[in-house]
């Protein structure tokens, strides 16, 4: 059986510039199934990169300040310059705003190939005048990476004013041209706006191998809970990594805090949060 060739272009970012233990995971685990370009925006000595080199073809960690499309063009600018493209049959674009993989990751690799379209997001986000793949784990087709105006879209991402801008551009711009240019996309996962973000044991329970790092301060930590029961039924290995990073990101304090099955915290923190909201709203 001929089993397919990947090539991943995994985008980093630490606010600490370190190589932590859920990046070494979740790179560790991608490597099983294919090959991995990191690009890290962050500017990090070599010497602290070689953990990751034992996983990779590549590993550069530059600071450049173009967030994750900002790695995505450069790690597929060196795949390019290299003649490296060719050898695959699915590149896929993925980064580390999520915590994972929660599970082995192959069957979702096999579901997201499986679906019948150019390009397949893990999560497509619905909205009633636009949608669009959520660039943090898409797949696409050898038609699209090796099309010249895939390479003419990825090589001229440049730095923008906002992160709204961001995603505007390149995110739902990405998704809006692939079909422009008559290729079509769709995804293992379609949802309602910001749903990624707001219901991580749902979206687990649903065989979704990520967690998005936002939820674990989102709404004043009301997600708790449910970090807690992914964290609780996730595999070992990752359960374990996050709690490491996610200990240094967030703080012990807070994290001790935050994983909580009381009902209670749970409803006074979404509470303060719909009253900051109204505030902040002039209500």
């Amino acid at each position: 059986m001929k089993y397919p060739k990947r090539l991943f272009l995994f985008a980093g970012y630490d606010k600490d510039g370190i190589i932590d233990d859920a990046l070494i995971y979740y790179v560790s685990e991608l490597s099983k199934y294919g090959d991995i370009i990191v690009y890290i925006d962050n500017d990090i000595k070599t010497k602290n990169l070689s953990i990751l080199k034992k996983y990779t073809i590549k590993t550069i960690a530059i600071r450049h300040g173009e967030y994750d499309f900002g790695s995505y063009k450069r790690a597929y600018e060196y795949a390019d310059k290299h003649k490296l493209l060719s050898k695959y049959d699915y590149v896929y674009l993925v980064n580390d705003s999520v915590f994972g993989p929660l599970y082995n990751i192959k069957q979702t690799l096999d579901k997201i190939e499986s679906i019948k379209t150019d390009a397949a997001g893990l999560i497509v986000a619905k909205h009633e005048t636009h949608s669009y793949m959520e660039s943090w784990f898409i797949r696409l087709n050898k038609n699209i990476f090796e099309s010249p105006w895939f390479k003419k879209f990825i090589l001229s991402v440049t730095k923008q004013p906002t992160k709204a801008r961001i995603t505007i551009q390149y995110e739902h711009g990405l998704s809006n041209l692939i079909r422009a240019n008559k290729c079509s996309w769709s995804g293992i996962h379609t949802y309602h706006g910001r749903f990624t973000y707001n219901n991580p044991k749902y979206l687990f329970k649903h065989k979704c191998p990520f967690v998005k790092k936002a939820c674990f301060t989102r709404h004043n930590g009301a997600f708790g809970n449910q970090i807690k029961n992914i964290l609780n039924n996730c595999d070992k290995k990752a359960a374990e990594s996050i709690l490491k990073t996610a200990n240094r990101i967030y703080g012990t304090e807070y994290m001790n805090k935050f994983l909580t099955y009381n009902p209670i915290k749970i409803f006074v923190r979404k509470f303060r949060y719909a009253l900051q909201k109204i505030i902040n709203g002039g209500i």
